[in-house]
Formats: C-alpha cells, sequence, structure tokens
C-alpha cells in the first residue's frame, strides 16, 4: 500500500505565499516529488497580493509596495538583482529616487513658506520620531523631558502613543519660542498657525508611513521594535510585481489556484476534538470554499492579511472552526491595522517645466489646523489630511498623492470626476502664485490646474486585504507579532495532530512588520518549520 503524502495548502498566493511554495516545491522536487501534496489557493484573479505593477499614463506605477527599505541583506533586492529587475528602458515611479531635495511647501491659500522655518521644524521632528525608535537623544535631554512629563500625567510609560509624544514635543518646541506666537507672516496665518500647519503635515505624512488613521493609536514603546535592513532604498525598474514572478517561475502550471476564496477552515483543536472527518482519512483540517467546495488537508499555511484575520474573528463569520484560541484572537484584536492609498491623476495644464526641470512640484502641503473658519471651502475634507503631492518622476505628467485612514477609505469611495474635481480645485488654490500656473490673471479661480484621468488603489474596501499593512496600537506590543507567528494546536497530543494551521505574513513579523521583505521571511520561517517537522532539511 502506498504511502500517503502529506497534503500542505497555502491560503493566499501574496509574497509570503509564493516564497513558502517555493521553498517547499524546490525541497520536492529534489526528493521525486516524493514529500508533499502541495497546492496554493488565491482567492483573487491574479498573484501578488499587495504587490502590484501597473501601467497608467504610459509610466509604469505601483498600486502596492513600492520601495525595497535597505538593500543590505535584503533577499527582495537579492531577488530583484538575480532576474535583472534594475533595469528598464521604460519609465517607472520614483525613477530617480525621492525628490524631496525639490520639494515646496505652499499653504492651502497659496503662500510659499521658507524653506529654513520648515527644515528647523523637521529636523526637530525627525529627531523626535529617531528618539521614539529607541536611537538616542537630542538637545540636552529635550526628548527625555517629553517622556517624563506623559509618563507623570499617565502615571506610567505604558499606553503612551507616539501622537501624543509629538503633541507635547511640539509644546515644547513653541515654549522655546514664546514669544514669536503672534507674529504675523502672511493674511490669516500666525508664526505659530503656520508652524501647527508643518507640525500637522509631517504628522500626515507618519501617517502615510506607518498606516496608523491617528498617530494617537500608534504605540511609543512598539516603535523601537521596527527596524529595517541597512543602505539606500531602491524602487525596482522592471516593477515589485517583477520580483513576484520570479518566485513563482519555478512552480509548476496547476500548482496555484486562482478564483478560490477560502470561507472556513475547520481544524483540531487541543482542546476541542473533532471525530468526523468527514471521509478525509486523517486528515485534520478542512476546507470550504465560497463555490462550495471542500479540500482536506494535514497542514495549512494562513497568509491572509491581518484586517481579513481581524473580520474572521469580529464578525461571527465563523472563519476558523472550532475559533481560534485567545492568545490569538487578543492578539489580532490588539494590533493595528490601516489602509494607505495612492492616487494616481494624468496632469494635463501647464506643459511648462520650472526651474528644477518639473512640469509639477514635489508639493508638500500645508493646511490651516485649529480654526475651521479659516479652511479653505472649496477644498475637500477628504483632502485636508493628506501631505504630499508630486510627478513620479521629474518631467513626468503622472501625478501621486497618498492619503491614509478614513480619508483613504473615503477617497475610495468616489466617483472618478468628483476626485478630478476636488484634486484639480485644490491644487488651483495651492499653486495660485506659481508662474506655471498663471493664465496671466490674478484670480486663483483661471490659474487653473487640471487633471484627467486618475488611477487609485483601494485596499481598504477590497475584501481580500481589508487594508495596507500592520503597525504596533496603543495597547499591544511585539508580543503580540510573536502570538501570530504561532502555529496551531499550541500542545501537541496524540489525538491532536501538529501544525495543522501555521501563520505567515507582514503581521507575522516582530521587526519587520508592515514590508515585503518582513512578509517574504515568514513565508520561508513556515516553509522551514515544515520541513524540520519532517526532518527534510536544515533551514534553507
Amino acid at each position: 500500500m502506498l504511502r500517503q503524502k502529506p497534503k500542505i495548502v497555502i491560503i493566499g498566493a501574496g509574497i509570503a505565499g509564493l516564497t513558502a511554495a517555493k521553498t517547499l516545491y524546490t525541497i520536492t522536487q529534489k526528493n521525486s516529488n516524493e514529500l508533499f501534496d502541495l497546492c496554493v489557493v488565491e482567492g483573487g484573479n491574479r498573484i501578488g497580493g499587495r504587490i502590484l505593477t501597473s501601467e497608467f499614463n504610459g509610466d509604469q506605477i505601483e498600486l502596492g509596495a513600492t520601495w525595497i527599505h535597505g538593500i543590505e541583506g535584503n533577499p527582495i533586492y537579492k531577488i530583484a538583482q538575480e532576474f535583472n529587475s534594475f533595469q528598464s528602458e521604460k519609465p517607472w515611479e520614483c525613477k530617480e529616487g525621492k525628490l524631496i531635495d525639490k520639494s515646496v511647501s505652499i499653504t492651502e491659500d497659496g503662500y510659499q513658506v521658507n524653506s529654513s522655518l520648515v527644515e528647523s521644524i523637521s529636523i526637530f521632528y525627525n529627531k523626535m520620531l529617531k528618539f521614539c525608535s529607541g536611537k538616542g537623544d537630542f538637545q540636552d535631554g529635550i526628548c527625555r523631558q517629553i517622556l517624563e512629563s506623559l509618563n507623570l500625567e499617565n502615571g506610567n510609560a505604558k499606553n503612551i502613543s507616539i501622537g501624543s509624544f509629538l503633541k507635547k514635543g511640539h509644546e515644547f518646541f513653541w515654549d522655546l519660542k514664546i514669544d514669536q506666537e503672534n507674529v504675523q507672516v502672511f493674511d490669516n496665518w500666525s508664526r505659530k498657525s503656520l508652524e501647527e500647519g508643518v507640525f500637522a503635515m509631517f504628522e500626515n505624512i507618519n501617517r502615510h508611513y506607518s498606516s496608523a488613521d491617528d498617530l494617537g493609536t500608534l504605540d511609543f514603546n512598539g516603535e523601537s521594535e521596527y527596524c529595517n535592513f541597512h543602505g539606500d532604498e531602491m524602487t525596482i525598474a522592471k516593477g515589485y510585481s517583477s520580483v513576484i514572478e520570479a518566485l513563482a517561475s519555478v512552480l509548476p502550471d496547476g500548482l496555484i489556484q486562482l478564483g478560490r476564496k477560502v470561507t472556513k477552515i475547520e481544524w483540531q483543536s487541543d482542546l476541542i476534538l473533532e471525530n468526523d472527518d468527514g471521509g478525509a482519512g486523517t486528515k485534520p483540517v478542512k476546507l470550504h470554499f465560497s463555490d462550495g467546495s471542500v479540500m482536506y488537508a494535514d497542514h495549512v499555511i494562513v497568509t491572509v492579511s491581518l484586517g481579513v484575520l481581524k473580520k474572521g474573528i469580529r464578525d461571527n463569520s465563523a472563519m476558523f472552526s472550532p475559533q481560534l484560541p485567545s492568545f490569538k484572537t487578543e492578539a489580532i484584536s490588539r494590533l493595528g491595522f490601516g489602509v494607505v492609498d495612492k492616487l494616481f491623476l494624468k496632469l494635463t495644464s501647464p506643459s511648462t517645466h520650472d526651474d528644477n526641470g518639473m512640469i509639477f512640484p514635489y508639493l508638500q502641503m500645508v493646511f490651516h489646523q485649529l480654526d475651521s473658519k479659516l479652511f479653505h471651502p472649496k477644498v475637500p475634507l477628504w483632502i485636508r489630511r493628506t501631505a504630499l503631492i508630486y510627478p513620479i518622476y521629474p518631467n513626468s505628467s503622472t501625478i501621486v498623492s497618498w492619503f491614509a485612514g478614513k480619508e483613504a477609505l473615503e477617497m475610495e469611495s468616489l466617483d472618478d470626476e468628483e476626485i478630478i474635481d476636488g484634486v484639480s480645485t485644490t491644487m488651483s488654490f495651492f499653486l495660485a502664485n506659481s508662474k506655471q500656473f498663471k493664465n496671466n490673471s490674478d484670480s486663483a479661480a483661471e490659474s487653473r490646474v487640471k487633471f484627467s484621468n486618475i488611477l487609485r488603489c483601494k485596499w481598504g474596501s477590497n475584501p481580500l486585504f481589508l487594508g495596507s499593512y500592520t503597525y504596533i496600537a496603543v495597547g499591544s506590543s511585539g508580543d503580540d507579532l510573536d502570538a501570530m507567528a504561532e502555529p496551531l494546536p499550541k500542545r501537541i497530543s496524540k489525538n491532536c495532530p501538529p501544525l495543522q494551521i501555521l501563520f505567515a505574513g507582514e503581521a507575522t513579523h516582530r521587526s519587520c512588520y508592515s514590508t515585503t521583505h518582513g512578509a517574504y521571511l515568514t513565508g520561508l520561517r513556515e516553509a522551514n518549520r515544515l520541513l524540520k517537522h519532517f526532518q527534510c532539511v536544515d533551514d534553507v
């Protein structure tokens, strides 16, 4: 009688799932396909997950992951190098890197902010962020004074947020220049209100980086958990999807099954044993699909997003049966998972270049913060908490802006014409005094910036993702990320097979959460966990 090969099913064909599949398939190939019966099931109609290279306005763009965060020892960089992905004859997003050195900061009523004022706040703000990440002190211990002040207010150092730390830092910043508070800089802008607007601009940029809708929900102590690889940050000339294609290229046709959305995972808990195997012999896991079909497995690697897991434990959707143990559901609940979207627009006017050779500036937007009476009435509220809009490379007419949190979700819900009109109107007021956009008129209404087509992400409303990436929320910690990575069942017994459900994806990596390399490393980790279980090899 032939021995039945263990069945391994990977849920999700993002970078974590494909890495696990490639690792397991490579080993089973070396053993003449005798080790595993392996497949990947993907609910969508494509592979890649939150990596999605596309084309817009003749340019290659990234709707998902964009940057390789540090190249020294980074496995994503290594894969891209091996497949010659850094060379392309076609233009691509951020092909000349970040254009921050060409940035200009302008208020919502068209006043350009002095670069020295912006730089002074930027230095202070970034040093506070550096302190949050555990990388030092500055200015005779001001950050420590800020932290001690918050500790006194809260009674202890727990549950302090990045937002509260930055707010307190802003107060300290103003204590150093209280005599300048009411100095008028522009019409309707005092020195203090202008600096509040610039501070808020940097906070909104940080919302895009962290995915937290409100920095008041971003944990101060958890910030030091995060780390990147050293070296330059880079984009990929042939697109981030080329990394996905490289991983999938070794897998045979049919191993990845598209359009196979898992709706329920039945498993044998160490607390509740199910004796009915449904005719599947000894296989302990039963997967239910949206089309009514089922599949049995010995081991399942779950790589769905934290957003999907949150929904799975929250809405009585019975994604897992029996329910996940409390240590797992509590970690899922405590961790943060935010929405970050990019909006691409085609600029139709003007066509002239500025002194930096750009037809549109790298614009940092400064909005009024406290007095709503000063809010420009024609600027939509969903735009007021974005901070950046810029061309994807200097002479490109493809313009990109970033949205986070509630504003990202609202942007996802609007029709194209409403978005085009809102951004065109807003930019016309911001750039009213720009020579490029003036039509020989003193009227901002006639200094019209015009966009036509758009393309946007919809990560928040897409049911296969329900968000973009993970952050450590107030009340959670790196321990929750470790709990996310724990396989089930936690306790092994004679009647409860081990490693039934394994978890991979960026939300399961303690220090590299929110990144593609973190997702890659977790796929490798879970594949190696199974290989060690079957005593196949040491770490691949």
